[in-house]
């Protein structure tokens, strides 16, 4: 049984001009210990997709199992016990701490609401977190202004760990840091899921980034996911067009030459509130027929590590 199954999700936001259709029908599964990716253009969905895990965002449609149990509409204070099992740690590390707090408070919030009620107990626990994102707790004391970004992020990356949880859902972790700094935040990762049998649900534009980090990738345009695969099998073999001009969209040292010079994706995304019709992917597509215009695709496996959602998928 996966710790945590998402099936036929749908959440949807009121603009003006109508609504918009962030998550279109996701259905996700990650198992415990694993580290599942979500890579996909800004506007895509993702971030409305890892908030509504956390009821951080109302669901339309669909399902939301944890551990077995569905959580997807508990209401009141019913969800707590699962929120203490899942933690997201936000993009920006700044705007997701209150400049108000101290280091500790930010910490030990947490704690308290969770009934550690003495000071000296939630203390302990946070001094012995803090040292595991390699944070000094002589910096308790200290405002997040007073911390360099790279700091930030551990400090949040901490508040996330001191509950305790089996999944965080980390959306855009490192996109606000330097290379030098993401490579530092991703180390820790890695290591706190080594250490603590963490599952993640990694959320990035980057798909560069998110092959570096997880075991098995789901790709998403517009609100629906169009290919799964692990992380080895996608970026070898890809087989839908969005996935493979991503993936020629990350920078390399020495650019290998392709079989063709045409790129698989044109123009810019479309509207999620006039989505196109059939496959969403279809106006930026070189290889669409009319079928890809008038037939929403089916995601179907291509082999035994990798689905597609293309009525014509590259070979």
């Amino acid at each position: 049984m996966p710790l945590l199954s998402v099936e036929d999700l749908h959440v949807r936001h009121q603009v003006p001009g109508g609504e918009l259709r962030a998550v279109d029908g996701v259905t996700l599964a990650v198992d415990a210990g694993e580290t599942v990716g979500l890579v996909g253009e800004s506007g895509c969905g993702k971030s409305s997709f890892g908030k509504a895990i956390l009821h951080l965002l109302p669901v339309a449609d669909g399902t939301i199992r944890f551990g077995g149990a569905d959580i997807t509409y508990l209401t009141g204070h019913a969800p707590q016990p699962f929120r203490r099992r899942i933690q997201m740690v936000f993009q920006d590390p700044y705007a997701s701490l209150n400049p108000r707090q101290t280091m500790f408070d930010a910490l030990a919030r947490p704690l308290l609401v969770h009934g550690v009620r003495t000071r000296a107990a939630r203390r302990r626990s946070v001094e012995a977190l803090i040292q595991t994102v390699s944070l000094s707790p002589e910096m308790l004391a200290r405002y997040p202004n007073e911390f360099s970004v790279g700091q930030r992020q551990r400090i949040a990356i901490a508040r996330a760990l001191v509950l305790q949880p089996e999944l965080l859902v980390l959306d855009e972790p490192v996109s606000a840091l330097d290379v030098s700094v993401q490579a530092q935040i991703l180390n820790l990762l890695m290591d706190l899921k080594h250490d603590r049998g963490l599952a993640y649900v990694f959320i990035s534009h980057d798909l560069s980034v998110v092959r570096y980090v997880a075991d098995r990738i789901y790709v998403m345009y517009l609100g629906r996911i169009v290919e799964v695969a692990d992380q080895h099998s996608l970026w070898s073999s890809p087989h839908h067009h969005y996935t493979r001009a991503l993936i020629d969209a990350v920078p390399k040292r020495r650019p290998q030459p392709r079989c063709s010079e045409t790129p698989d994706a044109i123009g810019s995304s479309a509207s999620a509130v006039t989505p196109p019709s059939g496959c969403r992917f279809h106006p930026r597509c070189r290889a669409a027929t009319e079928l890809c215009r008038t037939t929403v695709p089916l995601l179907e496996s291509v082999s035994a590590t990798q689905q597609v959602a293309c009525h014509h998928p590259l070979s």
